[in-house]
């Protein structure tokens, strides 16, 4: 009787394997293929029109002494870096604050996730509007009304301030995505810790360090993972927000489809970007997640 209920649990499970396999190959084509082509593409100049021949390691050898890569990969990292964590610290608050009770509490809530579901190409007119060194509100706020600056300039139109523009940016339309994840988490911490806590004598600041922060702790950690990866390869917003911020996916679109239009060289650099971000995901699961 054993023998006859391993033998079909071993026929179910070679069942649910033949129906999973056709969908699990497929998937697993669109992932590999794009990886395996890009890689293909690094090692052959490549142009537009089709064109097409062997380079060998000379793309990466152009690409890793190109001076504008190494700037387009320090302004990734600025980017990431601060959106990343200002999006996570922003969004904490949020949610700490939405967590307790207040009037219009829902109205509030639904006001707080307009920057996320918000069209992205709508909000980057309205912010590109506002920063208008002519008609923007900011700019009449600051120069004729506050008197910060003496005269008007293009706060987006130079590369040093339009980084922390599409920072600020990217931190405004990002932050509500966090603040949902760590609601829903705090809504399920048990209340029993902050009496534990309390009958401590542990204060409101000692309760969230020592209670909220640690229950938060996997759920912090995965979103800054997933926030890391999703700024590492945004376009759009920085595309469309400015064209004087060059990270690396903006530096990889110039060089691919503008120019010379390369995309032996475009797919070098996808190669490249791939590689820094693998390498920078394992380190932190490791590291920090300690999976």
């Amino acid at each position: 009787m054993k023998q006859n209920r391993l033998s079909i649990a071993q026929q179910d499970a070679r069942t649910g394997a033949g129906l999973v396999a056709p969908s699990l190959a497929v998937i697993m084509l669109l992932i590999l293929y794009p990886i395996g082509y890009n890689i293909y593409l690094s090692f052959r100049h490549v142009t537009i029109s089709g064109q097409s021949s062997f380079a060998g390691i000379a793309n990466y050898k152009n690409i890793l002494t190109d001076s504008s890569f190494w700037h387009a990969l320090v302004t990734t990292f600025v980017y990431v870096i601060f959106s990343t964590f200002g999006a996570t610290i922003f969004g904490l608050i949020v949610a700490l604050v939405m967590n307790k009770k207040f009037p219009l509490k829902g109205l509030v809530r639904s006001i707080v996730l307009l920057p996320y579901i918000a069209p992205v190409i709508s909000v980057v007119f309205s912010w590109q509007f506002f920063f208008d060194p002519v008609n923007g509100i900011f700019m009449h706020v600051m120069v004729d009304m506050l008197h910060v600056y003496k005269q008007r300039f293009n706060l987006i139109g130079s590369p040093s301030s339009a980084l922390w523009v599409a920072v600020i940016f990217s931190i405004w339309k990002s932050f509500p995505f966090t603040y949902l994840m760590i609601l829903s988490r705090l809504q399920t911490i048990d209340k029993n810790l902050y009496e534990a806590a309390e009958i401590d004598g542990a204060g409101k600041i000692r309760q969230f360090f020592s209670v909220t922060l640690p229950e938060l702790y996997f759920v912090m950690g995965s979103l800054v993972l997933l926030r890391f990866i999703w700024n590492f390869n945004k376009f759009e917003d920085v595309y469309l927000l400015t064209d004087n911020v060059k990270v690396l996916s903006v530096y990889t679109y110039f060089k691919a489809f503008t120019g010379s239009m390369d995309l032996g060289s475009g797919s070098t650099l996808v190669v490249i970007q791939f590689g820094v971000l693998i390498g920078l995901i394992l380190l932190y699961v490791k590291k920090v997640l300690k999976w």
